[in-house]
């Protein structure tokens, strides 16, 4: 079934705006700079200006729902290599309760920017692409979700700190730890504005996801039973990319790349802190990255320009983007919960029993199989029950998950089957 929200974002009344994400883009980038060591007293240059305007946008957004979205503002001082002397990091926060406000899903993108000294706080460093386009793709989100009412809350995150080293998004990760927060998705989007690369490459056909597969939580007796059961490639944050995959194909117009690594080789971004305390995450970035304009003093070199501008953004494809995130958070905010927990037996049998825990909010459960030489779930079955059989669908060879599905349709990301 598609969801009547996954068809309303499809629309062009539901589209977000290129218009109004440039606009956005370019309120961020004459901040100067967005070092999270810059000025926080100047009310137009440095990160406080940039933070307390972010404030504002979610400000707005929430009197246009009738108070649906409120600010809030969390900090804690930070110590490390990039920072010897400690610096004061902090997010910003738009919340929209739902029915359930303890079950959270996530969108974030880090306001912070640099040039090629990490140190220098002082120079410009518009970073329009990293990540002034996160952060405009997350205000954009708000506004079209916050129109409607979900089962979950969603918290939409401006960090700080990500360039020091994911600072903000720690911050943020403990916090939801702290209050016992459920969080079904964290989507980080870092990187998602442009369409011509390095090289002169240009790419607009996909993004890019990154989701890992051994999870970073589990310990030495969860990998060993990984082992046993298989599910390299299923865990929950490859269910989550697995899932945006769905979604982008339904709405069509932009393929969803699944890149089955945590994050770009030898990189990282504000989704790994959540994924370090067990939360499912995953990172949107562009199909082809631009290097030059990325951590670069502004500068010319000969035919090359350096530095992270705004005329090298390709806001249609920001929008389309976006379209995608807020499709999947509007899926996963009105579906329940994922089961915690599936298992399945029927060694030495051509069957296999397959059992979970009742899911607050759940009408039914899908089942979904597949052989275990494929990566998509290929066969599924509807039931009302907590339990099920699936006939010469021998365990050995089939790989089993289950979801929980809401009255309306929405479907919640797929919990893997083990011992």
């Amino acid at each position: 079934m598609i969801l009547p929200l996954l068809l309303a974002a499809a629309t062009p009344a539901a589209a977000p705006s290129p218009s109004r994400l440039k606009a956005d883009v370019e309120a961020l980038v004459g901040f100067g700079t967005r070092h999270t060591a810059s000025t926080t007293t100047d009310p137009k240059r440095g990160i406080g200006a940039a933070r307390d305007w972010a404030a504002r946008q979610f400000e707005t957004i929430g009197q246009g729902c009738n108070g649906c979205i409120t600010v809030e503002r969390i900090n804690r001082r930070f110590t490390g290599p990039r920072a010897p002397n400690g610096v004061m990091v902090e997010d910003v926060l738009g919340i929209q309760r739902g029915r359930d406000p303890n079950r959270v899903v996530i969108v974030g993108a880090h306001i912070d920017s640099r040039v090629t000294d990490v140190m220098d706080a002082t120079s410009d460093a518009p970073g329009a692409n990293d990540d002034a386009s996160g952060v405009a793709l997350v205000l954009e989100a708000a506004r079209h979700l916050s129109k409607q009412q979900f089962d979950a809350t969603i918290v939409y995150a401006v960090f700080s700190g990500e360039e020091q080293g994911l600072w903000g998004a720690t911050l943020l990760a403990d916090t939801a730890k702290a209050r016992n927060w459920r969080v079904s998705a964290m989507l980080n989007n870092d990187i998602v504005g442009n369409t011509l690369g390095q090289g002169g490459v240009r790419e607009a056909r996909w993004v890019r996801v990154f989701s890992e597969g051994i999870r970073a939580s589990e310990d030495l007796p969860q990998q060993i039973q990984r082992r046993g059961n298989g599910g390299e490639d299923d865990g929950p944050s490859r269910a989550l990319a697995k899932a945006i995959d769905g979604v982008a194909d339904k709405l069509g117009g932009l393929d969803v790349f699944l890149d089955r690594r945590p994050d770009r080789f030898g990189r990282g971004g504000d989704h790994e802190p959540f994924l370090k305390l067990g939360y499912p995450a995953v990172r949107f970035s562009v199909a082809n990255e631009d290097w030059d304009a990325q951590h670069q003093d502004l500068r010319k070199e000969g035919a090359v320009a350096f530095g992270d501008t705004i005329d090298k953004m390709d806001f249609p494809y920001l929008a389309k983007v976006t379209a995608i995130n807020i499709a999947t958070l509007g899926r996963l905010a009105a579906a329940p919960a994922a089961p915690d927990k599936v298992t399945i037996s029927g060694a030495l049998s051509r069957d296999t029993q397959v059992e979970w825990a009742a899911v607050p909010g759940a009408v039914r459960y899908r089942v979904h199989w597949r052989r275990n030489d494929t990566a998509q779930w290929s066969e599924s079955r509807d039931v009302t029950e907590t339990k099920t059989v699936l006939t010469q669908v021998p365990v050995d060879d089939h790989f089993v998950g289950v979801s929980a599905v809401a009255a309306d349709g929405a479907e919640s990301l797929v919990t893997f089957g083990g011992r």
